[in-house]
């Protein structure tokens, strides 16, 4: 609930009062805030995830504000863990729009994993910038691997499972979330046909055999 000094007067509501719209973007970044603590885990019945989290170690870094799509015919991962979180972009970036300058994002943590024909793509505006690699007989390799999306979908399959775990109690990937978030756990997981769309991506060690890197008129 505001406080007496978060009410303003009539005259501060004006059009012509600069103030009227920073108590609103003020508002809507305080909504998002809140919506980490109701981010929920869902695993529909057909196999498709949709995965609930903020990355192992959370984004170090300011977010340019430009989703890019990544996808893999399969994922398999030991050690895994998500939970809510925000990302934020830099001072003053002209991708904010009206979000405030902060994302609502779900990140997934695989403390390791193995990737089967990753496509990553990021649209430029008419054209896009694509990554390839692992499409040989080498496959992709990565180590304390986070993701912080908005969508993601496949078929998904989790070994010893823990769903509603305190995100501050994680123990599978290595990291801890914030208290009194929700998140979930689990030894294992496998998800075919993934696709993301993400906003950062970090790793502790990142193998990209077959590396391709290319322009292209359409993403992955």
């Amino acid at each position: 609930m505001a406080s007496s000094s978060d009410v303003t007067s009539s005259a501060d509501s004006t059009p012509g009062n600069p103030e009227s719209g920073s108590e609103e973007r003020r508002g809507r970044v305080r909504m998002r805030r809140a919506a980490v603590m109701a981010v929920p885990a869902t695993l529909v019945a057909a196999g498709l995830a949709v995965l609930t989290a903020q990355g192992a170690l959370g984004v170090q870094f300011a977010i340019s504000g430009m989703p890019f799509t990544v996808t893999a015919t399969d994922l398999t991962g030991t050690g895994f863990e998500q939970f809510g979180s925000l990302d934020n972009m830099a001072e003053g970036s002209p991708n904010a729009g009206d979000t405030g300058g902060q994302v609502l994002v779900v990140t997934s943590a695989i403390k390791n994993a193995t990737l089967t024909k990753l496509c990553q793509s990021v649209d430029l505006g008419g054209t896009n910038l694509k990554i390839q690699a692992g499409s040989g007989s080498q496959k992709v390799q990565a180590t304390d691997l986070t993701t912080d999306s908005t969508e993601l979908s496949g078929n998904a399959s989790f070994d010893n499972i823990e769903i509603g775990n305190d995100a501050s109690t994680l123990t599978k990937a290595g990291v801890k979330g914030p208290i009194g978030v929700f998140s979930q756990q689990a030894d294992t997981v496998r998800i075919a046909n993934l696709r993301q769309v993400n906003y950062a991506t970090t790793a502790g060690v990142f193998k990209l055999p077959g590396l391709k890197l290319s322009f292209s008129s359409s993403g992955c």
